[in-house]
């Protein structure tokens, strides 16, 4: 009994941390490419053509209304490029976020191809050369979990021989617990446990091959939030300075245009874009001073360093100023707080895991 209790409290716990990141191509006009992701390429040729295309997709939310349609219109995000070359996989990688443990799920529609009718989702993706994919195929009636290392594939395709049905929606999700991989064909784990240790964590995306025409909408991943050394950063000088109003850090995530918040103090900030003082800081490794009269207070926004000296992010302290205040006394109580992060810091990457 005893054993039970402990093992429903875990699966509360595990249950009230875990966050949900949605893809909401609705976000976007029709014929635009979405900019949280990255289109790429594995193998041969030019990176895929991703764009939002309007689809009769079936509704992801339940309805009591039996008279409502089963079918609506969707934003989904397509692969239109049509290269019939064998070893040319495109991949569309989303960019904000790395996983460890994770579900990741997606509807998918496979409705042209004559090389290749493929998709497929990409998982603890590095890069283009080392990833993960769960995949369906209409032409081999196969569902098939591989890796790639190295940009060599495995030679062993784990999957049945399943009917997967052209112009028709289906959904995949793979869940990573470790090295443990379980795939499923809608709503069915189809491929018994797979136990294979080649990546920890990564990238997610989607996944094409050779002249695929394929749709892919509803996607979500649910995970459990791993805090950043950048987060961790901000958390422990919050912890550290009670008195600071304010603490955020600017970095170009990896295929990034500018600077975005990275971490924060204050969840809402995140992924909120810097602008030139940012740049400038991180550009140049320059120091910048502010202050907000009407606040009360002042902002010092400070370069972040590599283990080679170079500035890699921007930090800005936000800190409540006092009469006679001027740049040099705020920069003196910046300056504390940055001694305090910057031996923890080595790269970029690391900051960003």
């Amino acid at each position: 009994m005893r054993n039970c209790i402990l093992l429903a409290a875990a699966l509360l716990a595990l249950t009230a941390t875990a966050a949900e990141r949605d893809f909401n191509f609705g976000e976007y006009s029709a014929d635009q490419t979405p900019s949280n992701f990255l289109s790429t390429v594995s193998g041969r040729g030019k990176p895929g053509e991703w764009k939002i295309v309007m689809d009769e997709a079936p509704s992801a939310m339940p309805t009591r209304n039996t008279n409502a349609p089963a079918m609506t219109q969707h934003a989904v995000v397509a692969q239109l490029a049509r290269y019939p070359v064998d070893e040319h996989f495109p991949l569309f990688v989303f960019k904000d976020d790395t996983y460890d443990d994770f579900t990741f799920t997606t509807r998918f529609k496979i409705t042209g191809g004559a090389v290749a009718q493929m998709a497929g989702i990409v998982f603890r993706y590095q890069d283009e050369k080392n990833y993960y994919v769960l995949m369906a195929s209409v032409l081999d009636n196969h569902f098939w979990f591989f890796k790639v290392v190295n940009g060599v594939r495995s030679e062993k395709l784990i999957g049945p021989q399943i009917e997967i049905s052209k112009n028709q929606w289906h959904e995949m999700s793979v869940q990573c617990e470790g090295d443990h991989i379980n795939c499923s064909l809608d709503g069915k784990q189809v491929i018994p446990m797979i136990t294979d240790s080649s990546f920890s964590m990564g990238k997610v995306g989607f996944w094409t091959k050779s002249d695929s025409v394929s749709y892919f909408t509803d996607a979500k991943v649910t995970y459990t939030p791993r805090e950043t050394l950048a987060q961790s950063l901000v958390s422990d000088t919050v912890e550290k300075f009670p008195k600071l109003e304010a603490v955020k850090i600017f970095a170009v995530r990896p295929g990034g245009s500018g600077p975005v918040v990275v971490a924060s103090e204050n969840d809402k900030d995140m992924n909120r874009p810097g602008g030139k003082v940012e740049s400038d800081v991180i550009n140049n490794g320059r120091s910048y001073f502010g202050k907000d009269k009407k606040a009360g207070t002042v902002t010092l926004t400070v370069p972040l360093r590599d283990r080679n000296g170079d500035s890699i992010a921007a930090v800005a302290f936000t800190m409540k100023s006092f009469p006679g205040e001027t740049e040099d006394t705020a920069a003196l109580k910046s300056q504390t707080m940055l001694k305090a992060m910057q031996p923890r810091v080595t790269s970029l990457e690391d900051l960003l895991q």
